[in-house]
């Protein structure tokens, strides 16, 4: 190597050198952990889709999300690891023990959110027995509808309505913890929308929208993460001018 040469690399090092440090990252524990309840029904139809709701969830917002949900025991304390429960179920859900009653009203009652989502669609098993467990869970909350004009339905998106895989119920139920939205039930199967293969093939037709529903459903499942760890934010009255101008 000439001087020259010499002299070029040894300057090109020494400005390397100069350059700040990178910042080391906060880890696994700094992102969006999805909770999967296990219950004593079939408790994880859609196995595929919370890492594509996490994708999503990455691509359209700032909240970054672990790639993979972790299955939680409903009376286990590592529950209180996220503020996000997902419960999901197909067909009848056995009534849960007291153990995780209790453990799942505290874990409202201290700000945690749980979306139970019916894979089961028409047939209406699951979200009976959610709402039914909800009851328990939260008993001096009635499980009731959720109105349009709820905050969740424009903490990221503005939404007009709940879809999912299907259209079987135009509105979500749920339970209130004071004033705030501490659950909510889908009859619509939201996960059935978000699922999708390894080789990228979506695993289930939305019907009747087809793709454009697909889109509706991602939606709401990323307004359920922002209205989680966000709650009511979007209803101060700061927002309603940018709120309004958008919806024209």
């Amino acid at each position: 190597m000439d001087r020259r040469a010499l002299l070029q690399t040894l300057l090109a090092a020494a400005a390397t050198a100069a350059l700040p440090a990178p910042a080391a990252a906060f880890g696994d524990r700094s992102r969006f952990v999805f909770a999967q309840g296990r219950h004593g029904g079939s408790w994880q139809p859609r196995p595929n889709a919370l890492r594509r709701l996490g994708f999503e969830l990455g691509t359209r917002t700032s909240v970054a999300a672990l790639p993979e949900a972790r299955a939680v025991d409903l009376a286990s304390p590592e529950l209180f690891s996220t503020p996000f429960l997902y419960v999901g179920g197909d067909g009848p859900m056995p009534p849960l023990p007291d153990a995780a009653i209790e453990n799942l009203r505290r874990f409202l009652t201290f700000g945690g959110f749980v979306v139970f989502d019916a894979a089961d669609g028409a047939r209406g098993a699951f979200a009976a027995a959610a709402e039914r467990e909800l009851a328990r869970i939260l008993p001096t909350s009635p499980v009731g509808r959720v109105p349009a004009t709820h905050v969740l339905y424009k903490s990221f998106y503005l939404l007009d309505q709940p879809v999912g895989r299907v259209l079987e119920r135009p509105y979500l139920s749920g339970s209130l913890v004071g004033e705030r939205l501490a659950a909510v039930v889908s009859a619509n199967d939201l996960a059935g929308a978000w699922s999708r293969d390894d080789l990228g093939s979506w695993d289930y037709e939305c019907v009747p929208g087809g793709d454009p529903q697909r889109e509706l459903a991602f939606r709401l499942g990323v307004n359920l993460v922002m209205y989680a760890l966000c709650t009511d934010y979007k209803e101060d009255q700061v927002h309603i001018p940018f709120i309004m101008k958008r919806r024209r």
